[in-house]
């Protein structure tokens, strides 16, 4: 037997172990839709836009699980499926969802009008985040049901509009989860570190690849203690809360990233 063969077959009895590991479905911009898949002894290949979307197994059937852009207008979405050497379509419908505003006020004026140097090095981060997010790592199966990565009440802040010094800037994509300057901050599942640095927004920066197109990010940290390309266990300590790049006061920024879009992380988070 073909080492591909093998690989496949291990693939798909690892993908089948998360059989009851799925998050909550929310059809809206932000969220995410569990679409029921094609009959195939190995997994489909599916995309929707350029990207790839995760593929699991849930009640002997295969699923995917889309994450929606906060820009996604409502109405019907295309999925592109190859399943047993065949290319279909499948459709699926989202809701609209208004999300609140909020006001906030930023002391350092260049974090809200960052001058022509600062862009440079805003452009330079971008491409890292770009690169971090869009990873789709096959040899990797992640733990769908996340822990939260520190106590404490999660805010609802997703998605929220945010106005910085009365000027409007883009949608906030990740949650906000309060808490000292100090915290540990644990990996919710397994994954590889694949980027980290200090951002000009984002300060103290870490991202963790989990697999399948599955990635997190956390912000405004102000300690590090691992590396890019380190290998982290579910609970592990990954760094500590702070208030570094553009906050208000100390916090964690947690965001999940899948098939590239940011969703709301609360859809994850495991339950008690």
């Amino acid at each position: 037997m073909s080492t591909t063969r093998n690989l496949s077959i291990l693939f798909a009895l690892m993908l089948s172990a998360t059989v009851n590991a799925l998050p909550i479905e929310h059809r809206v911009p932000g969220g995410l839709a569990i679409v029921e898949l094609p009959s195939s002894n190995t997994p489909p290949v599916v995309k929707y836009g350029n990207y790839r979307v995760t593929v699991t197994k849930h009640e002997q059937k295969w699923v995917a699980l889309v994450g929606i852009p906060l820009a996604t207008l409502p109405g019907k979405q295309i999925l592109h499926v190859t399943s047993n050497n065949t290319s279909s379509e499948i459709d699926f419908s989202i809701e609209d969802k208004t999300y609140r505003t909020e006001q906030l006020t930023i002391t350092n004026e260049r974090q809200v009008n960052p001058n022509d140097e600062d862009m440079k090095r805003i452009n330079t981060e971008a491409a890292r985040t770009e690169a971090a997010l869009t990873r789709y790592t096959d040899t990797l199966i992640p733990d769908l049901k996340l822990l939260a990565p520190i106590p404490g009440k999660p805010s609802d802040t997703f998605g929220f509009r945010r106005i910085f010094n009365g000027e409007a800037r883009s949608p906030h994509t990740g949650m906000d989860i309060p808490a000292p300057t100090g915290t540990p901050i644990h990996a919710p599942a397994d994954g590889i570190i694949t980027e980290a640095g200090n951002f000009f927004f984002n300060g103290n920066t870490l991202f963790i690849d989990h697999g399948l197109g599955l990635a997190t990010m956390y912000c405004h940290l102000s300690r590090t203690d691992v590396k890019v390309g380190q290998k982290v266990k579910r609970g592990d300590v990954i760094g500590l809360v702070g208030a570094t790049g553009r906050v208000t006061g100390p916090h964690l920024h947690f965001g999940v990233s899948l098939n590239r879009a940011m969703v709301d992380p609360s859809l994850f988070l495991q339950q008690k």
